[in-house]
Formats: structure tokens, sequence, C-alpha cells
């Protein structure tokens, strides 16, 4: 599923948008494991360049349960990321449910190495075994 990235947030001069996909073909619902590939679109609308330092994820499955994730960069990268310009990357996340929720931030730095954080939406990791609720 090439296009449209579904979700979007903006900080400060800094926007990043979100397309998750489901990869069945690398899922086994059998056996509890539901895995997504997300493509992430970081964008610099600002004056100067910044770079991706560190990357904070909270996961949380249909369970209710949640794993944080911090880390360096991403990918293995810390990009920088010049004005006008963006960086595009695809990671995973496996879970043991059919649906699930991903938000997070990334720390950049800015003008002078200023840090500052930069909010990634909130985004659902659903698949074709949602399951349904019966009232």
């Amino acid at each position: 599923m090439s296009g449209h990235f579904l979700y979007e947030a903006k900080t400060k001069d800094v926007t990043v948008r979100v397309r998750p996909e489901y990869l069945s073909e690398q899922s086994s619902p059998d056996e509890g494991y539901y895995f997504w590939s997300y493509t992430i679109e970081i964008q610099n609308d600002g004056s100067v360049p910044v770079q991706l330092k560190t990357r904070f994820w909270r996961i949380t499955d249909a369970a209710g349960r949640t794993e944080e994730v911090r880390g360096p960069g991403v990918v293995g990268q810390t990009p920088v990321i010049h004005p006008g310009q963006s960086f595009t990357y695809t990671s995973g996340c496996p879970l043991q449910t059919p649906s699930g929720i991903m938000v997070g931030s990334y720390q950049m730095a800015g003008d002078g190495g200023r840090l500052f954080d930069v909010a990634v939406p909130a985004f659902s990791l659903d698949s074709p075994f949602t399951f349904k609720s019966v009232n």
C-alpha cells in the first residue's frame, strides 16, 4: 500500500507523517504474532538544519500491554535534515495481538545544538484479524 500518509503532527518547524501497513506475509496469527511496517517522513519546514538524535516509542497492544522503547537515532541513523528537505525511513513493529497503537517523539538538535522534542502522531496498527466485540 503505497500512497498517502495517514497521520501527521507538526512541532515547531518539523512535520512528522506516518503510514502504517500490516504485513500478512510476515505475520503468524495462529501463533499470536502480528507484524506491521511503518513509514515515517520527517520534514524540516524551518530555516536551520535539524538533526534527529534519539527516539522514544510507547507501543500498546490490544490487551493493554505497554512497551516503551528509547534509543539513539532511527534505523541506525541520526540524520541531519536541511531546511526544505525531508528524511523518510521504514521500520517494523511486532505485536502479540491483532491491533495496537504507537505514539512517540524524536529529540532533535536545532540551532546551536539546542535540543527540542518533536511529536510523532499516535497511529493505529490494525489487521484483518482485529477482534470484533459483540454486545
